[in-house]
């Protein structure tokens, strides 16, 4: 059985299912906060004081315009 997540069809992830190793974007955490800060990537939603994540719909158009 594989270990990769495949991201739901709508609704919201969190951060250990998108970056790898489990997830489809292959960068560590500082370097997809920074690239939160720059821009690169999707900003998070809080969903609650400790809850963070992201919207599948901006996860998927991130790996869409990255995918040759």
């Amino acid at each position: 059985m594989s270990d990769i997540i495949e991201l739901p069809p709508t609704g919201f992830v969190r951060l250990a299912s998108i970056l790898s190793p489990k997830g489809p974007i292959p960068v560590s955490k500082s370097t997809w906060w920074a690239g939160i800060k720059d821009g690169r990537f999707p900003k998070p939603v809080k969903l609650g004081p400790r809850i963070t994540a992201w919207r599948v719909d901006d996860i998927r158009a991130l790996i869409e315009r990255r995918t040759p």
